[in-house]
């Protein structure tokens, strides 16, 4: 059976060896706070398999966030100049090979597709093939590995070291910012877990007027777009107002469609994600990979977008949710 703890080991081992370049790159002046941090982020991908099945203590994984908050936070963090192609030979590239790029890139979600919903159903010796409940991350990093093989045999690239490289310069592209999701969403388990949605539920209940169900659907609607240009996730909003309004009033009070209540609510709060620089990995990162003038630009241009579907999921769901 293939676990997912095996490409949890894969990803950490790469971070690792990402960890080692970036020490011994004296181009990049931070280059030891760098390596720390994206060493240990490797070491926490392995060491966090004997924390869940709890053969090991968890206070130092949680010591090493800890130590990655202060690294980063400190400006500990640079980049170097990783040995990549030059601006001329990627241009060439492009124009040699057109719209074939994108081949590696559509290979990893058809194979996640493959592996979620056929390969899934396979099994050797009453065993299945793919861990059970973990077929979508094991598509994903089957996926990954599948791309990864297409693409160096599309571009005639021989060197495994090459890979390595072109993603250690992304990662030191997108620094910190890239865990700023998963640790966001971590937030949102924090205040789930804390009780804010059961605070929230008794404001919103104590102002809400009885039997107003339109303005409920405006309130957890609003609610969700509020709550993840907090938090930077919709995911991590999403608990906490479905908590205090989605479900207790919407669902069980006006009897309204669950699925599609709690759907276009998390709709609702992408609309936040459109709008705010805690999405970092979907307006900040991008702005920083394209080298713009302006970071905030992603999220200037899409105000106008984001405000326009949070008043068509507003009137989707009082239509036909509730």
């Amino acid at each position: 059976m293939i676990k997912a703890e095996w490409f949890f080991w894969l990803v950490g081992a790469i971070f690792l060896v990402m960890a080692a370049q970036m020490a011994a790159d004296r181009t990049n002046p931070r280059r030891l706070g760098t390596a720390a941090f994206w060493g240990l982020l490797g070491v926490g991908f392995v060491y966090s398999t004997w924390v869940v099945d709890k053969s090991a203590p968890p206070e130092p994984l949680g010591a090493a966030v800890l130590a990655m908050v202060c690294l980063a936070g400190f400006g500990f963090t640079g980049r170097g100049a990783a040995r990549t192609a030059t601006p001329e030979q990627r241009a060439a590239s492009a124009a040699r090979f057109g719209s074939r790029l994108f081949v590696p890139a559509l290979t990893i979600p058809l194979v996640a597709l493959i592996c979620a919903v056929g390969v899934k159903r396979l099994s050797v010796g009453g065993e299945p093939v793919l861990q059970k409940g973990s077929e979508t991350v094991l598509g994903l990093g089957i996926g990954s590995l599948v791309a990864l093989a297409v693409g160096m045999v599309m571009l005639r690239e021989r060197r495994p070291s090459t890979p390595l490289h072109a993603g250690r310069s992304m990662l030191e592209s997108m620094g910190w910012a890239m865990l700023l999701p998963q640790l966001l969403a971590t937030l949102g388990a924090i205040f789930s877990a804390a009780g804010v949605g059961d605070q929230v539920r008794r404001i919103t209940t104590s102002v809400l007027p009885d039997g107003s169900v339109f303005l409920a659907v405006v309130a957890y609607c609003v609610g969700m777009f509020l709550f993840t240009v907090v938090m930077g996730n919709g995911f991590a909003a999403f608990p906490v107002m479905t908590a205090a309004v989605g479900w207790p009033v919407l669902v069980e009070q006006a009897h309204g469609n669950p699925a599609a209540v709690l759907a276009v609510g998390m709709l609702a709060g992408f609309c936040g994600t459109l709008v705010t620089p805690m999405a970092a990995n979907y307006n900040v990162v991008p702005a920083a990979l394209l080298e713009l003038k302006d970071q905030y630009g992603p999220i200037k241009a899409q105000l106008p977008t984001a405000f326009i579907l949070l008043g068509c999921n507003i009137a989707i769901m009082y239509a036909f949710a509730v």
